[in-house]
């Protein structure tokens, strides 16, 4: 039996997923897109006694980073993200904060890179640079548990919207097809917005990118 549970809960007008990642052997957690709503945050980590060990960010846009300054300073933790996102966290004009009027500039204290793994709570987490809604966006995956955070790359039957600055869509449909179809069927993807799915379902029932990835 896994010694990890995954809890997630939206936050913010946009309802965007803010997930925990919790080892129940030491309860240490992870969280994962802190995009509002951090006093809510806060008090659900020390409800449940837990021990906040980082914050990873799938990317820059304001509904997933809109709180990370709070919990990062209240629970002093440092922040990760993609190396190749932080140009898209340092402007409000890019990570859309200029758009809700909160500008806000933000800085990862550990930058990230494709392919790599690291690990945090005693979770094994590999990094998924999935470029195309921004540009760099990152998937975390837990191969041991075949779980993937997948931001706004990748939905239950949809994607991330391109149409923002350094959106592409022809990167995007790239992105899932070689770094996230490759994944074993079942592994439980967990997105950005609504509600979980698994890689095998979206080869077959993703209509804007099917599962042939010849």
């Amino acid at each position: 039996m896994s010694q990890i549970k995954i809890y997630g809960m939206p936050v913010g007008n946009i309802g965007a997923n803010c997930y925990f990642i919790v080892n129940e052997q030491t309860n240490e957690a992870i969280c994962i897109d802190t995009g509002a709503e951090g006093e809510k945050i806060c008090q659900l980590i020390e409800q449940n006694g837990w021990k906040l060990t980082g914050i990873l960010l799938t990317h820059g846009h304001s509904d997933h980073i809109g709180a990370t300054q709070y919990v990062k300073d209240h629970e002093k933790v440092n922040v990760y993200a993609a190396k190749a996102e932080e140009e898209v966290l340092a402007q409000p004009k890019l990570n859309l904060t200029t758009m809700f009027g909160n500008t806000m500039s933000l800085k990862a204290d550990e930058w990230l890179e494709d392919g790599q793994e690291f690990t945090l709570a005693g979770v094994s987490i590999q990094c998924l640079l999935t470029a195309g809604h921004t540009k760099g966006g990152m998937c975390f995956y837990l191969p041991k548990e075949k779980i993937v955070f997948t931001g706004d790359t990748l939905f239950c039957q949809s994607i991330g919207r391109t149409d923002f600055p350094t959106g592409d869509l022809k990167t995007l449909e790239t992105s899932i097809k070689e770094k996230l179809y490759v994944l074993s069927d079942d592994t439980i993807v967990y997105p950005g917005h609504d509600a979980s799915t698994t890689i095998g379902y979206e080869k077959q029932h993703n209509m804007f990118v099917r599962g042939d990835i010849k």
